[in-house]
């Protein structure tokens, strides 16, 4: 019997593994794991740190790991703590090169300190006044699957993405990007698997291609 082949799961920030629930894949030839986020054990908790703390629950050896949108990031972090054999993104980022100018100032001016904590645990408003208007569009939708509400997990979150210092791409990284990414605009990502029409939130609603992309991508 041929040994299945680990992927491990993170979603993106403040949200549940909900969102992968679309995707299929071989059953036969994959095992699905999900990690859900662990809350930070303080503010100042460094992004390396907590990605060796979420290591703690891979439980095989040479896994794929793949993330979304800061998940994405995660995965990347966790992969300098834990061989892998591969490490797969899709909507995200693989260095600060690739943040766009308006959250980019955002880093530099600190303006996402202003907004006390109380702002902070209505994501839906938080992320809006940050991230552009996709996702009032969609309220209902991330009411189902933004559940991460801790007002510390989600300071440090958002701290984190903005201030990642990561300055270069790790050659080992596949990413998947949509072309209609509200949140990293494509303009600013540079070698991507390009998903035509894809948005931030395309793990959800074109979760056929993903799982294509994903079990070439995972095979080869």
């Amino acid at each position: 019997m041929t040994e299945k082949t680990h992927l491990y799961f993170v979603p993106g920030l403040a949200a549940n593994t909900k969102i992968f629930e679309h995707l299929q894949f071989d059953n036969s030839a994959f095992e699905l794991h999900f990690l859900d986020w662990i809350i930070p054990t303080s503010i100042d908790e460094s992004i390396a740190d907590y990605a060796l703390r979420m290591t703690n629950n891979i439980a095989h050896e040479n896994p794929i790991l793949i993330g979304v949108s800061f998940g994405g990031i995660m995965v990347q972090e966790m992969s300098k703590h834990v061989k892998c054999a591969k490490v797969i993104i899709i909507s995200s980022i693989k260095s600060n090169l690739e943040l766009p100018v308006r959250l980019k100032v955002a880093q530099k001016t600190k303006a996402y300190k202003l907004f006390p904590t109380k702002v902070v645990e209505k994501i839906e408003d938080y992320e809006y006044l940050f991230f552009g208007n996709y996702l009032k569009k969609r309220a209902e939708l991330y009411k189902l699957y933004l559940s991460v509400r801790n007002a510390t997990y989600l300071e440090w979150a958002i701290h984190n993405v903005l201030n990642w210092q990561q300055d270069f791409e790790l050659d080992y990284v596949t990413h998947i990007h949509g072309n209609k990414d509200e949140v990293f605009p494509i303009k600013h990502i540079k070698n991507a698997i390009e998903i035509n029409n894809g948005t931030h939130v395309m793990v959800l609603n074109k979760a056929k291609t993903i799982s294509k992309l994903l079990e070439q991508h995972c095979t080869s």
